[in-house]
């Protein structure tokens, strides 16, 4: 790691992120994109030193409260949170300046601030996502090897529903040729029901390959499952969405799932649900999210 000052901390969109880098060594992650210009080797995580500062400074600015999202790039819980305490940081003013919060990540180090969480979801509200991507739990400490497994995750969001926390999955993704089944999928809806999640997010099942990521994603696939690289490369060249040859029947069984459980799982339904602001005291709810 290495700390670094930044300049901004809220998109435009509200999102915030801490840290830039991961360490979690998922080998399917988005984020190692050349498309997002980092500077520096991805599990040499950039620390921004001065996030809780920025966020000060632009909470002050807004002229009405909103949902600030966290996650979408780089997990706002990775393991050097402990030390640096950062995103517990952002939360502490984030709950005293009475916006919401929506935070997404694989780490169940996020426990450590549910007194922060029941604060902000007193008054407004906090939503706590987690990714799932494959049940089984071996499977998973080679897809996803150096973050809790989804059976911890799992865990994490039923506690989370116990205090009262607003809760939700990323489904994603759902690889080709290796947790592209009807079995993998029902162990993960049965996670997602059981713990009493919300939302349920997922945009196809598939994988994105993106220059940067694809070549991390076949070395990692040559490592671990040998021939399985070939596979990919006949069967969807260099493309970038690489849906499952089971995406229509897998997508029929999500949409009867949810359907039947009371889950929200249309796209769109659901990011508007993330980023829909409420205020409890006064019965208010905006999406002021964009």
């Amino acid at each position: 790691m290495h700390e670094i000052e930044a300049k901004t901390i809220l998109s435009a969109r509200n999102g915030m992120n801490v840290y830039r880098g991961c360490t979690h060594g998922c080998i399917y992650c988005d984020s190692r994109s050349t498309c997002y210009q980092m500077d520096h080797a991805f599990e040499d995580v950039a620390v921004k030193r001065n996030a809780p500062e920025l966020l000060e400074n632009a909470l002050r600015r807004k002229r009405r409260r909103c949902m600030i999202g966290t996650g979408s790039m780089c997990d706002p819980y990775l393991p050097l949170e402990r030390e640096t305490r950062l995103t517990r940081r952002c939360l502490e003013i984030i709950d005293r300046h009475g916006f919401g919060v929506s935070v997404l990540t694989k780490s169940d180090l996020i426990l450590r601030d549910m007194d922060l969480l029941e604060r902000i979801n007193e008054k407004t509200k906090a939503v706590v996502c987690t990714t799932f991507t494959t049940f089984d739990e071996s499977l998973c400490r080679i897809v996803e090897p150096n973050v809790c497994t989804t059976r911890a995750r799992f865990e994490m969001l039923k506690t989370m529903r116990e205090h009262g926390i607003h809760t939700g999955v990323w489904l994603c993704p759902i690889l080709p040729f290796l947790n592209d089944t009807e079995e993998n999928l029902r162990g993960l809806l049965g996670y997602c029901f059981d713990a009493g999640v919300e939302v349920i997010i997922n945009f196809g099942m598939g994988v994105t390959l993106r220059d940067g990521d694809w070549q991390y994603f076949y070395a990692q696939l040559d490592h671990h499952f040998p021939g399985m690289k070939e596979q990919y490369i006949r069967t969807f060249g260099d493309r970038y969405d690489c849906p499952s040859p089971n995406a229509a029947r897998l997508t029929a069984i999500f949409r009867e799932e949810c359907q039947a459980h009371g889950v929200i799982c249309d796209s769109e339904e659901a990011m508007a649900y993330l980023s829909a602001f409420e205020d409890k005291q006064a019965g208010e709810q905006l999406n002021l999210f964009t």
